[in-house]
């Protein structure tokens, strides 16, 4: 996974610059690798709607940010256009694993579930810590390795990665309060 910088360029504060990303990081798609699609945290669906209609590249490509603050129904658009999706923590929901996102998060999951048979790719952005929790996430990111790398050796680093591939999460969604009509 690529990543656009999106986030780092949100929390120094200075502007995002997709140009420079679609070049970087062009020689470097191909299956398996895929990247964000640049995005605009705590940004409108219609901000959000541009950039994912500029993607220069095939979709397969590419995966769109669906910002928790953003209403279920862009979600569902973006899972008809594309087989990957981040969800990106954002607005009140800004605390990753705090109740209010675990509750947006479930609403995310049932959306989803009303709406197809299975359970797309879903990419959780800052969310390594909540994998292998209820939520089917397909992946996950974190700068914990790379963070740590510089206080530890190179095989503490392997270790980490190696218990952090050994998580599995759910492949499907289940409704924490264990009724499944209110999916339908």
């Amino acid at each position: 996974m690529w990543d656009n910088g999106a986030f780092s360029a949100f929390t120094k504060g200075t502007p995002l610059q997709p140009t420079k990303f679609y070049n970087w990081v062009e020689p470097r798609l191909g299956h398996p690798h895929w990247a964000v699609i640049p995005d605009v945290i705590d940004g409108s669906v219609e901000q959000q709607r541009q950039y994912v209609n500029e993607w220069p590249f095939e979709p397969e490509y590419g995966c769109p940010v669906w910002h928790l603050a953003l209403p279920t129904d862009y979600l569902l658009e973006l899972t008809d256009r594309f087989p990957k999706v981040c969800f990106g923590s954002s607005g009140a929901y800004w605390n990753v694993g705090s109740p209010s996102w675990e509750k947006r998060v479930d609403e995310a999951f049932n959306a989803l579930a009303r709406h197809r048979k299975r359970i797309p790719w879903v990419h959780m952005l800052r969310g390594l810590a909540q994998a292998g929790k209820r939520w089917p996430f397909a992946s996950a990111d974190s700068v914990n390795v790379a963070r740590n790398f510089k206080n530890g050796s190179g095989r503490d680093c392997e270790r980490m990665a190696r218990e952090i591939d050994a998580i599995q999460t759910p492949v499907e969604w289940v409704c924490p309060t264990g009724d499944q009509t209110e999916l339908f």
